[in-house]
């Protein structure tokens, strides 16, 4: 049981003290002391390679510290092992869940702690019983016996939560846990996370979204450069103050659109297009310059309307205009050639080549523009090319040659977005584009974006994080059912009414 002073604040139920770490001579965590309370949500905010992820990895025996020490219920150690981490309590849910596809709810509950127990026979019948007393005890809604492969997002963030409970979690480390929930699915999970805290269990709640942060921790902890800059109650902090705190500047997250010019020309037009079980009679128009927003829950058919333009899954029905011509997008080469660039939802299997270099996959789609007069690569145009964007993008790398593999999220969406400006496309979507990413990194994305409108490309945004869209986007389309159901513009365009839009 955790010890209590005198009528004073519990006991830390976890501690980190001055720990250090660095990587081939770069300090990854300088000097970062942290403490959790039972019943505390404490959010651990930065921006990508500020050091958080390899701090919860020090923490829970993933990686060894160069000095310091973690400190569970009062027992010191110079460095942990994932077993010992498991034992004293301390599990961590990070956004991949780290699930069984293949088996059951109710086996990837009971495993982690099955394993650490070393039972070394399973019984599927056996696995019920523990499992079952873990969802009653949350009120929780999940079929134990279907296979984690048919679960929803939202089901399979429940399940890794029973499974780090039923190891009798007392520090519950979740790993950007709100990335692809609704924001349904997100209140859901918060009311889970205050029963947890009820039971005691102290959580370190790892976001980028402000917005959640603030309306679920007690308290916050920032780094910044490996360096923990301030540890607040949440009560004491806003947004601003945050963000000043991560990037150590200013950010300006107001509305910035600017004025189409009204005679603009239509670069894209839809008229009636639908594709069978996904989306139907979706009509509207993208003018040069403008940057539109497409919006709803998942499943509502967004993303299979984007999927289709590039040519992806095909449509079945309607018809597609550029420049007031009419074209045929039965692949996703059809598209290119149209003029239609796409960076997907799932950009690191789908928009990058991993083990390649930052350079190669920034030329890796427009080998075709930089060619000379006799139809050989110029490699000259292709060195500059590289280095103009990887420049003006601010990607964070020692070079152009750095693999991609090595790079933060932020900084991989920034390749991905690279990549598809050396083409220079008529039209650009993009699914997500700032998923995952920390504040400093989506401020500059948007900033990235608007710029090339204003050169003319016409943007289209596929997103549900409200104050994304009403940061960047001139109009925004609310798509349910596979219809799109509302046009918002004008003094429209503003968070609440969106939010409200998307749930109704």
């Amino acid at each position: 049981m955790t010890s209590t002073a005198l009528n004073g604040p519990p006991a830390p139920v976890l501690e980190v003290r001055n720990i250090v770490k660095t990587f081939g001579g770069v300090a990854a965590l300088s000097d970062v002391s942290l403490e959790l309370l039972p019943g505390e949500v404490l959010c651990l905010a930065g921006e990508n390679g500020c050091g958080k992820s390899t701090l919860i990895k020090i923490i829970s025996g993933a990686e060894k510290p160069d000095s310091g020490e973690i400190v569970v219920d009062g027992n010191a150690y110079s460095s942990m092992d994932p077993t010992i981490a498991i034992k004293s309590g301390i599990q961590v849910i990070y956004q991949d869940f780290s699930l069984f596809p293949n088996l059951t709810v109710a086996e990837n509950i009971v495993l982690t702690a099955a394993v650490a127990s070393r039972r070394r026979l399973h019984s599927a019948r056996g696995a019920r019983p523990a499992a079952q007393a873990i969802v009653d005890e949350l009120g929780l809604h999940l079929d134990l016996d279907a296979d984690v492969e048919q679960l929803s997002v939202a089901d399979k963030q429940l399940t890794a939560i029973c499974r780090a409970l039923v190891s009798d979690a007392r520090v519950l480390i979740m790993d950007e846990p709100t990335t692809a929930l609704t924001h349904t699915e997100v209140d859901r999970l918060f009311v889970i996370v205050e029963r947890l805290r009820a039971k005691g269990v102290g959580l370190i709640f790892v976001s980028h979204k402000l917005d959640e942060v603030l309306k679920i921790s007690q308290r916050v902890a920032i780094l910044r450069s490996g360096r923990n800059v301030v540890t607040s109650p949440a009560s004491t902090l806003d947004s601003r103050a945050i963000a000043l705190h991560m990037t150590g500047r200013e950010l300006d997250e107001t509305r910035h659109v600017s004025q189409l010019d009204p005679a603009s020309d239509v670069v894209l037009e839809l008229e009636r297009l639908g594709m069978q079980g996904a989306y139907r009679d979706v009509s509207f128009s993208l003018r040069r310059g403008e940057i539109l927003g497409v919006t709803g829950l998942l499943g509502s058919g967004r993303t299979e309307i984007a999927e289709s333009l590039f040519g992806a899954v095909p449509h079945d029905s309607g018809t597609v205009k550029i420049n007031g011509k009419e074209v045929r997008i039965r692949s996703i080469q059809d598209a290119i050639e149209a003029g239609i660039g796409y960076v997907p939802e799932d950009r690191l299997t789908q928009g990058l080549f991993m083990n390649k270099s930052i350079a190669d996959n920034i030329i890796a789609g427009s080998p075709n523009e930089h060619t000379t007069r006799l139809g050989t690569l110029d490699l000259r145009a292709v060195r500059q090319t590289i280095q103009e964007l990887f420049t003006r993008l601010r990607v964070k790398a020692p070079n152009v040659q750095s693999p991609v593999r090595t790079l933060s999220g932020g900084n991989a969406q920034r390749v991905v977005l690279a990549k598809w400006l050396a083409r220079r496309p008529r039209i650009l979507m993009l699914n997500g584009p700032t998923v995952g990413v920390d504040i400093g990194s989506k401020a500059e994305i948007l900033s990235i974006l608007r710029a090339e409108a204003a050169q003319g490309m016409g943007i289209i945004v596929i997103s549900d994080d409200a104050p994304e869209l009403v940061a960047c986007c001139h109009r925004v389309l609310v798509v349910r059912h596979g219809r799109v159901v509302e046009v918002l513009e004008g003094d429209d365009v503003a968070v609440d009414i969106i939010r409200e839009k998307v749930a109704a």
